[in-house]
């Protein structure tokens, strides 16, 4: 038995929310069509339901925080402390006590397209967005450990919005006013600090496809600065860039004269 509306109709109304009353009808319909798009529907609606008990999950750690009266709670992660050459991007997120963002988790975990998708979702909302680039010369000045840390305190002291709060990837600081909890992979533990993950990773991507086209000829933008065989034999057939890091090796053992790039940026994306 159909219900007088074409499968066409029903396909385009089940894309949006039908009401309990609608299904209920569909569910009565005996084409073959028909089920065949409620079975389909109710496979999401399961999908979603579990996605949604999983971010809730995710954010566990900052429930936490939110019980005993923190209400802003930020997580804090950087991108790019094993590369040869390019930035290190630092960022930290607020996100809201309830969020809806699909394949959320540690950048490592999410392919490119995803994360392309998670960055813009994260931005649009997040409570408060802040991202930390500093270039090789900070890096060579500090070593990249004294640099993580350094961009992650900055990160969270910038936040627009103070949080009460932080949790990091595995990185122990002190900033007074608020309590930091440092996580061994963070990242895959703390919904806040999977999106900070997602916007350094993102962020940092962008920018060594940008030196990808300054210097088309050490493939930036396939190895994103790692020390792939190919990059190391373009550093010894055209020497190294501004943006290599001579703290590093091979370039350490060069003993290279010119300092590299002081790039240096702090921005309030929220």
């Amino acid at each position: 038995m159909g219900t007088g509306e074409s499968i066409q109709q029903i396909r385009e109304k089940l894309k949006g929310r039908p009401e309990p009353a609608e299904l209920e009808r569909w569910r009565q319909d005996s084409r073959a069509g028909v089920r065949k798009l409620l079975e389909t529907y109710d496979r999401k609606q399961k999908a979603q339901a579990e996605e949604r008990e999983r971010l809730e999950r995710f954010q566990d750690l900052e429930r936490a925080f939110w019980a005993r009266g923190m209400d802003q709670v930020a997580g804090c992660d950087e991108a790019g402390r094993g590369p040869l050459a390019g930035p290190l991007v630092t960022a930290a997120v607020i996100l809201p006590h309830s969020i809806w963002l699909p394949g959320l988790n540690d950048s490592k975990k999410v392919t490119a397209a995803r994360r392309e998708i998670l960055y813009g979702e994260i931005l649009e909302q997040a409570v408060s967005v802040t991202v930390s680039i500093l270039g090789p010369r900070e890096i060579d000045r500090l070593n990249i450990y004294q640099a993580a840390k350094t961009a992650m305190t900055l990160c969270l002291t910038h936040l627009k919005v103070r949080p009460q709060a932080a949790v990091t990837d595995a990185m122990p600081l002190e900033i007074p006013g608020m309590e930091v909890e440092d996580l061994v992979h963070g990242d895959s533990r703390s919904a806040a600090v999977a999106a900070a993950s997602i916007i350094a990773k993102v962020t940092r991507d962008h920018l060594m496809e940008d030196l990808d086209r300054q210097y088309p000829q050490y493939g930036f933008a396939k190895h994103k600065g790692y020390g792939t065989a190919r990059h190391i034999q373009a550093i010894m057939d055209c020497g190294p860039t501004p943006w290599h890091r001579r703290s590093y090796e091979p370039l350490k053992s060069m003993s290279l004269k010119e300092e590299g790039v002081s790039e240096n940026q702090l921005l309030q994306l929220k």
